[in-house]
């Protein structure tokens, strides 16, 4: 077993670092009730968040059930494993159970679809308490970072990396100078638990440890796009730039989009025309190079990137945040958008009984036109989210009003799973639920519509006797189908 699973902390107060965290975690949990907020821990890798959540768990005789990011996170999974475990008791006899989330900043994608979402609702209906692990904070989406509080786990300074590290030798049996320690200690940059994988490999089969055994088994030093981008900016020797692009563990048309992203905020004026034209024609030549397969191309491209940058910086300095580039952060949101419409076909589709295609080129058109007139019922038949609404109204600041009326009657704002709207079916049965049901003829007016506080019932729905409704005409389209 590797000493990071071996060492791993069981108890709070053998966490290392973050002391007023671990208080501010013990103080929650005292604390807890259904009405609290779930906790967000934060932070990179290896510094503690996920032993954190166990230990808390173990000293106060909790329960634990987790969702890591190789359970597939589904809306349907979610709900079946946490959200069954958020309402349902202990087998044990515990007061509570923890259900932590990890790395619940990796929910992308069609494989997690849904997923926030159901977080989301399984967070108003919890009776137990609830941690979600992140290294990025900003990797979750808006609403559910709100609905969270955040805890951020800072990286370990060497002072607390080294005396641990020290004990553990002392366990082992091993002999370790202060100086390999602290090398240790530098090359984790705070990641307790790569200091540990890095002491484990350096004394396997040894007794004693020297620095030069530390260097030669440690971690591994290329250089990265966040160390290359400053010296690009400030005053380096054209050698020392190349060999830092040749490290950067990044394709050359990766490397000139990082830097074509920083050079607005970087450089004006004449210089940034000059870094401007080097990035061009570096560009020019990575398109020759992947129309002809001609990978030398790369040098002189990486060339032209990198030391023509440099020479249009005049070693002005680096005084910026690094951000990765705009276009990225583009494509994320279309790729996002795409995987937002494909989830939102598939729903209508198994709810009006459509093809998707057909649903996609024939039907979108009237069903967007219904919910313009008429949204409420169709956020509660489709469970639309305020994302999903906007795709149809292409007004967020009217879909965020709606979906606050929706929810305003105590509901989950359209996160429930909705038992009305004009494709929920009746349980046992194949005919489609009826928003309204129809008048006797002799009836002087039409009896009220279902769960009216909900779904408001529009003027024009009211009706002389014997005639069907807008409501009863839109449900007929879909009923064929």
């Amino acid at each position: 077993m590797d000493w990071a699973e071996l060492y791993r902390p069981m108890r709070l107060r053998e966490i290392v670092g973050n002391q007023p965290v671990i208080h501010r975690m013990v103080d929650w949990a005292k604390t807890w009730t259904p009405a609290s907020k779930p906790l967000l821990l934060y932070g990179k890798a290896g510094i503690g968040k996920t032993s954190s959540a166990h230990a808390l768990a173990r000293d106060m005789n909790w329960d634990v059930l987790e969702l890591n990011a190789s359970d597939q996170r589904t809306r349907d999974a979610i709900d079946r494993v946490a959200g069954a475990g958020s309402m349902s008791g202990s087998l044990t006899g515990q007061t509570h159970r923890l259900i932590i989330l990890d790395e619940a900043d990796n929910l992308h994608g069609t494989a997690d679809a849904g997923g926030a979402r159901a977080i989301l609702g399984i967070i108003r209906t919890s009776v137990h308490p609830i941690i979600l692990i992140a290294n990025d904070a900003y990797g979750i989406t808006p609403d559910l970072r709100f609905a969270c509080e955040p805890l951020q786990f800072k990286a370990l300074p060497n002072r607390s990396i080294v005396p641990h590290l020290r004990g553990i030798c002392a366990r082992e049996g091993v002999s370790c100078s202060d100086k390999a320690l602290h090398t240790i200690a530098d090359a984790s940059s705070g990641d307790l638990r790569l200091a540990l994988n890095m002491l484990s490999a350096a004394s396997s089969g040894k007794d004693s440890l020297t620095d030069d055994d530390i260097i030669s088994s440690g971690k591994d030093a290329r250089a990265t796009i966040f160390s290359l981008i400053p010296a690009i900016f400030s005053s380096h020797d054209d050698g020392e730039l190349l060999r830092l692009s040749r490290e950067v563990d990044d394709t050359p048309d990766a490397v000139l989009q990082w830097i074509e992203g920083m050079v607005p905020g970087v450089l004006a004026g004449e210089r940034m025309y000059l870094g401007y034209r080097c990035l061009s024609r570096a560009d020019e030549y990575l398109g020759n190079t992947f129309r002809a397969q001609y990978y030398t191309l790369w040098r002189y491209a990486s060339a032209l990137m990198v030391l023509g940058v440099a020479s249009a910086s005049g070693g002005r300095g680096f005084h910026t945040r690094i951000t990765p580039p705009d276009r990225w952060k583009r494509q994320g949101a279309a790729k996002k958008q795409r995987v937002l419409r494909i989830s939102l076909l598939s729903r209508v589709a198994s709810r009006t009984h459509i093809p998707v295609k057909a649903l996609r080129e024939e039907y979108m058109g009237p069903l967007t036109l219904l919910i313009d007139a008429s949204p409420e019922p169709f956020v509660s038949g489709l469970s639309l989210d305020v994302e999903e609404l906007n795709l149809f109204l292409h007004d967020r600041s009217r879909s965020q009003e709606i979906l606050k009326a929706f929810g305003a009657g105590g509901e989950r704002g359209g996160e429930k799973v909705a038992d009305e709207g004009p494709f929920v079916q009746k349980r046992g049965r194949g005919r489609p639920k009826s928003v309204a049901k129809t008048s006797p003829p002799n009836a002087s007016a039409p009896p009220p519509i279902e769960k009216t506080k909900e779904v408001p019932v529009p003027e024009e729905r009211t009706v002389p006797d014997g005639k069907k409704s807008p409501a009863q005409r839109q449900k007929t389209l879909f009923e064929g189908f």
